[in-house]
């Protein structure tokens, strides 16, 4: 069985991309998933966005949402001490790895399955022990050209926000186009029907004020 190439978009600052990582790593074995991150202030400062942490009410939904929907999973979750926090030495520590699903899973896991953080020291340090890694290993310049090219690929490709995966030119966006995608990949005939093919063509009657 031949495999959908799918470009996964994501930063380890989203709970919801490490939501869908483990759902897409489960649910998806006709997936070849090709792990990409960017880092997602950097997306929302490219389109005038704001991220859901960054607006008060919904900050507290973004962390009840989380762990309902990794219940209703079975997927372990567990939140960091703090959040939002700086998330560059993970994604430039992924990209110095190669940014493999091993890499991904457990730097992922590192987060949002043990609640650490980046700051906090000893474990960051055994992190990099482990990995044979050093601070100078991860940053470099050719490391953070790599997570500046990935970032302008994906606004190349219309990516606004994380975790997004770009499929035969198709974009699925958020932990709640999860079941979307994986329809997608399964061949739902809904994507071959003209109110999908013509529903990103519906012109707007208002804008509004800035």
């Amino acid at each position: 069985m031949s495999k959908w190439p799918v470009d996964w978009y994501f930063d380890f600052i989203s709970p919801y991309a490490y939501l869908q990582w483990q759902r897409l790593r489960r649910e998806a074995p006709n997936m070849a998933l090709r792990a990409k991150p960017v880092l997602f202030a950097g997306l929302l400062n490219h389109w005038g966005n704001k991220g859901p942490v960054e607006v008060p009410p919904k900050r507290g939904w973004t962390y009840e949402h989380s762990l309902w929907v990794a219940r209703r999973h079975d997927i372990p979750m567990r939140l960091p001490s703090a959040h939002p926090f700086n998330p560059l030495p993970l994604l430039r520590l992924s990209l110095a790895l190669g940014s493999t699903d091993d890499v991904v899973d457990r730097l992922f896991a590192y987060v949002w399955r043990d609640g650490l953080l980046p700051s906090d020291a000893e474990a960051w340090q055994d992190l990099l022990d482990e990995h044979l890694v050093t601070p100078a290993d991860i940053n470099g310049e050719n490391i953070k050209a790599a997570l500046h090219a990935n970032c302008e690929e994906a606004i190349a490709a219309g990516v606004f926000g994380v975790p997004a995966a770009v499929v035969d030119g198709r974009q699925f966006w958020g932990v709640d186009a999860t079941d979307m995608l994986l329809a997608f990949v399964n061949d739902d005939p809904f994507f071959s029907t003209a109110a999908y093919r013509d529903a990103h063509l519906l012109p707007a009657a208002a804008h509004r004020q800035k």
